[in-house]
């Protein structure tokens, strides 16, 4: 880490066998980790395949950052967005990327051209520890982005996701860095590194992101009404830190990705949800 330089040591080739399965035909999903890179070099089979049958699961498309993508989340399987997704009965395609939910122009285009019956936009964390922008940038990237994906998208459920509770970052800018203290003990933590007194020169906190989201889910719902926001802090709060805290200052733990998932099935999958079947 003082350096910058990396090292790559390439792993064995492993096998992986599923034995014991029932003797039918049967559905199988292999989902592979979420924290590791993986190659898959070969699949084989003893028996005859074929493509899944469709499953007429409506399709979540979900963007978002390291905690959308499955951060000390126990299993690919755990994550939020697979718990949720489970939970409401669709089919996920989660575009969650630690460290990079940057309301990058080619994320909207890809979103933009992917079949999707529901989508929704989680956005705030990433912008504010690489300190990427200030306020003024952000209201028309925002805008933006979601042009696009309405260009391909006229009238899917969109759902706007305002960020979760992260203390460092409330009303702190970024950039957020590694705590060089609590390495040298072996313990892995985050810092805000920024001036709370910049804010108001337009430095991005979560508290300023959170209600620029809603003036602009606000604004745009007058003639857009199959969008939608949904609080952030109402998935986790500081109730929520309370009992669980982040262990490095900036990721949940594995138990608080099943209460997020939970919370986000129930508001956005359940009755009078805007993903309500």
């Amino acid at each position: 880490m003082a350096t910058g330089a990396t090292t790559n040591h390439l792993g064995p080739v492993s096998t992986l066998r599923f034995t014991g399965l029932p003797d039918h035909l049967k559905n199988i999903e292999i989902w592979l980790p979420h924290n590791e890179r993986t190659e898959l070099v070969a699949l084989r089979s003893n028996r005859p395949i074929e493509p899944a049958p469709a499953t007429g699961n409506r399709v979540w498309l979900h963007h978002g950052s390291s905690i959308s993508h499955g951060s000390n989340a126990a299993h690919p399987t755990e994550t939020w967005p697979a718990l949720a997704a489970s939970s409401g009965h669709v089919d996920l395609v989660n575009l969650g990327f630690g460290g990079s939910a940057l309301l990058d122009p080619f994320i909207a285009r890809t979103m933009r051209d992917t079949p999707a019956d529901l989508i929704s936009v989680k956005i705030g964390i990433n912008l504010v520890n690489l300190d990427l922008m200030r306020l003024r940038a952000f209201a028309p990237a925002v805008n933006g982005f979601l042009d696009t994906i309405r260009d391909g998208h006229p009238t899917t459920p969109l759902l706007l996701v305002s960020p979760l509770l992260c203390p460092i970052h409330e009303d702190t800018p970024g950039p957020g860095a590694f705590d060089l203290a609590a390495l040298a003990s072996g313990r892995l933590q985050f810092v805000a590194t920024g001036d709370p007194a910049e804010a108001s020169a337009g430095k991005l906190t979560l508290t300023a992101i959170r209600a620029e989201l809603a003036r602009i889910a606000q604004q745009r719902a007058a003639t857009d009404p199959n969008l939608h926001y949904l609080d952030g802090l109402d998935l986790y709060g500081a109730a929520d830190f309370a009992e669980h805290p982040l262990p490095d200052h900036l990721h949940p733990d594995a138990a608080t990705h099943h209460r997020i998932g939970e919370r986000f099935a129930g508001l956005a999958f359940g009755p009078g949800g805007p993903f309500a079947a």
